[in-house]
């Protein structure tokens, strides 16, 4: 077990290793002691699979655990789901010494962690993520938000988690579209910051993650105790995102997260190529890197129809929108433009 320890407006510990969810519980009480009530929050996907397993750990402990279980996939990301969460913490009498556990993916962990840092004026939550994509990205940082409408975490806030369990058993049940949904995350941390990360993902991680995950966990760790906020070199973590949720918003969330974040990575890497800040052979380099664990490299979407999309997203700051385009292996810069210019650098990056 690796265990790397985040020192932001909360302090925390972030637990990677195998057969960790049995021992939620005791972890758990060593933050906040029992007896206290917690409500177990999941998917269906996820509760027929690992519900039993924490639920019981956390009794064990001492803890009385409810469960709130909603339907798996980005539509349940939403206010709706929100509400009804809010209505089972009132119902069952979360108090403000009591806490939720998200266990499950992204979007688990998003709406537990806003329905948690909003109820009572916040309340604790302990993360404990079961995808890929979770344990290397939103698991940790403290990001919390559901979709509306018009667009992906467009209401939210920054509430960092008591702590975060990632047992690595939990990747052995993945589909592999989820576990490469995953992936498209693990890559865009060598492409902001880490080359030798690079290297290691020349060969498949999956039967050991454990090293992979904990390098981009620090790496992350790293930029949210130098941004928490998201105002400065957080948001490197960009990479792929802007165009990645244009993606998602047109494709009504039928291309998934890390699909579209891959697609936007490449839009990216055309894009820094054709403005000539980035070496010369980085756009193959993404595009071989991609295409090794399954993602897309194209772009079904004209860059108009992007444009419009990604004008909706939380990241412009008025008239003006922060970009991140890769410039070497293992590094990244932020690159502000004009929200006029966004249709030509999509067109740039390949899109129709």
């Amino acid at each position: 077990m690796q265990t790397i320890p985040v020192k932001a407006s909360k302090s925390y510990n972030v637990h990677v290793g195998s057969k960790l969810l049995p021992t939620l519980g005791e972890r758990l009480a060593d933050l906040l002691p029992p007896p206290r009530h917690l409500l177990l929050v999941t998917d269906d996907t996820v509760a027929a699979l690992y519900a039993d397993t924490a639920a019981d750990a956390l009794e064990k402990a001492g803890y009385t655990v409810t469960r709130f279980v909603f339907a798996s996939g980005e539509a349940s990301k939403s206010t709706a789901t929100l509400l009804r969460l809010w209505d089972k913490m009132a119902e069952v009498g979360l108090s403000r010494t009591d806490a939720v556990i998200a266990l499950g993916g992204g979007v688990v962990g998003d709406l537990s962690g806003f329905a948690a840092a909003t109820y009572l004026r916040g309340i604790a939550c302990y993360m404990v993520p079961t995808t890929l994509l979770a344990m290397v990205d939103s698991a940790v940082g403290g990001k919390t938000a559901v979709d509306l409408t018009a667009g992906k975490n467009l209401c939210g806030v920054f509430a960092q988690p008591i702590g975060v369990l990632c047992d690595t058993d939990t990747l052995k049940t993945l589909p592999p579209e989820i576990f490469a949904d995953g992936c498209a995350e693990v890559i865009k941390y060598g492409y902001i910051g880490d080359k030798e990360l690079l290297c290691l993902l020349e060969t498949p991680f999956d039967r050991a993650p454990e090293r992979v995950i904990a390098r981009c966990v620090d790496q992350k760790r790293s930029l949210v105790e130098r941004d928490e906020q998201d105002g400065g070199c957080r948001q490197l973590l960009n990479l792929g995102h802007t165009g990645g949720h244009a993606v998602e918003l047109l494709s009504s969330y039928s291309i998934s997260h890390g699909r579209a974040v891959a697609i936007g990575m490449m839009l990216a890497a055309r894009a820094a190529a054709a403005l000539r800040l980035c070496e010369k052979g980085l756009p193959m380099h993404v595009e071989n890197m991609l295409k090794r664990y399954h993602l897309p490299t194209e772009c079904p979407y004209t860059a108009r129809d992007l444009a419009e999309a990604a004008l909706r997203d939380k990241k412009r700051r008025g008239d003006t929108l922060t970009l991140v385009l890769p410039r070497a292996l293992g590094e990244s810069v932020l690159y502000p433009i004009e929200i006029t210019a966004l249709e030509r650098i999509f067109a740039l990056g390949g899109a129709l």
